[in-house]
């Protein structure tokens, strides 16, 4: 499957790319109404987490208070990876940015809030171009 497993080539081939839709968390009962089509959901023993778009969730009824936007990073990262999501989410939390990274088999997909995504987005491509293994650069710790 060709799945990379070196941070260095993780990181500079991450190739963000932001989704402009609105996405919400909830947790329901049971399955997920009708109409609504989860883009990650998480059986929990409280209920099951959904991640929806927010229109979705608003014609159900559905409760939640954080409004994200997704950015998926588009390299194909192994699931056995070390270092991305660390990566990711210290570059992020520098700058003061929350993120919920959910793992897909062929891509991570970054939840962060929606009215700073553009910023988030910003960050991720600095990432890629300045990480560990760029010239000039010395492998942050």
């Amino acid at each position: 499957m060709n799945a990379e497993r070196d941070l260095t080539r993780l990181l500079a081939g991450m190739r963000p790319e932001l989704d402009p839709a609105r996405y919400v968390f909830t947790t329901v009962d049971g399955s997920a109404p009708a109409g609504v089509a989860p883009v990650v959901t998480v059986a929990e023993d409280e209920g099951l987490t959904l991640v929806v778009r927010q229109e979705e969730a608003d014609a159900a009824a559905l409760p939640y208070d954080y409004v994200a936007a997704r950015i998926t990073l588009r390299v194909h990262s192994a699931l056995d990876a070390v270092g991305l999501t660390a990566a990711v989410a210290a570059a992020l939390a520098a700058e003061g940015l929350s993120c919920n990274v959910v793992a897909g088999f062929h891509h991570d997909h970054l939840f962060v809030e929606h009215a700073r995504a553009r910023e988030a987005l910003a960050v991720l491509v600095r990432l890629s171009a300045d990480g560990p293994g760029h010239p000039g650069r010395t492998p942050r710790e």
